[in-house]
């Protein structure tokens, strides 16, 4: 883990005890010893045990992990052990679950739309089914975070920032609406790198792709429309060798939709913004 990252984390322990712990430091004496265990409250895709053995570290807290990143965990499933100071547990306690809970919630959502499309695939439009991503729609300070429980579910983290990669979009064409002009200023400027753009109509498609964009994002676009833009691009001769990627408005409930469309990736906004925690609770033991 790197430096910038233990710094978040401390930060983020800092939020909760930067005035101290009243009720520990008043009713909790300052030598007393305990051990507890964090225990599953809800099924889900476990995540965000390095960070909380990280936190321990920082709190001086022994964090020893039953489970690890990436498991799938039952109500009752012991997934973490803490011995040390009662009071350093106590205000450690709420950081660490709280992040916990987020991280896995994120990674169980991920996996959730990773079986679906699974499931729903039946090998129309492309051999493999498309893969799941994130987007850009991360909270302000835990980017990093949610994207790495993004790919302990099992889906991509797409662009981390936005000097990672080329994503010219509609409001980048609302200032140069000639898409070929777009992609033609955007391969002088960084060469060879992949340039991805958004386009709204298969007409659009194919003129993207002729002018030499790799990844054509289908954004807020039907599932029919996807496909009449997979099929004017086969028509075309331009489909190979090209990533599509669907966004916007996907969820659950629709994701399936997709599955046989065509595209090579499928981003969800919900996987970072809105994900349910899965629930998880520290108690002292004997």
């Amino acid at each position: 883990m790197d430096d910038r990252l233990r710094a978040q984390l401390a930060a983020f322990l800092d939020e909760d005890l930067a005035g101290g712990d009243l009720t520990s430091e008043a009713v909790v004496a300052e030598d007393r010893s305990a051990r507890g265990t964090v225990r599953a409250g809800a099924a889900g895709i476990l995540a965000g045990v390095e960070e909380c053995l990280a936190l321990g570290e920082i709190a001086g807290v022994s964090v020893e992990a039953r489970r690890g990143d990436g498991d799938t965990v039952a109500p009752g499933d012991v997934v973490l052990e803490l011995t040390g100071s009662a009071r350093a547990i106590l205000g450690l306690e709420r950081t660490l679950l709280n992040l916990l809970s987020h991280m896995s919630g994120v990674a169980t959502v991920t996996r959730r739309a990773v079986d679906a499309v699974a499931a729903c695939h039946r090998g129309g439009g492309s051999p493999q089914p498309p893969r799941i991503a994130a987007t850009r729609k991360t909270l302000p300070g835990l980017r990093r975070l949610q994207k790495k429980a993004v790919v302990i579910g099992g889906g991509l983290p797409h662009r981390f920032d936005l000097g990672e990669a080329v994503l010219i979009k509609d409001n980048h064409l609302a200032v140069e609406p000639d898409i070929a002009t777009a992609v033609a200023r955007a391969r002088q400027a960084i060469g060879t790198a992949p340039i991805e753009i958004e386009v709204e109509t298969a007409a659009d498609a194919v003129v993207a792709a002729r002018a030499g964009a790799d990844r054509l994002l289908l954004d807020n676009m039907p599932p029919a429309g996807v496909r009449e833009v997979v099929a004017a691009l086969q028509s075309a001769g331009l489909r190979n060798g090209r990533l599509l990627e669907a966004s916007g408005g996907i969820t659950m409930k629709n994701v399936c939709e997709y599955a046989d469309t065509g595209v090579d990736w499928i981003s969800m906004g919900m996987l970072t913004a809105s994900p349910a925690p899965i629930d998880f609770s520290l108690h002292f033991v004997s």
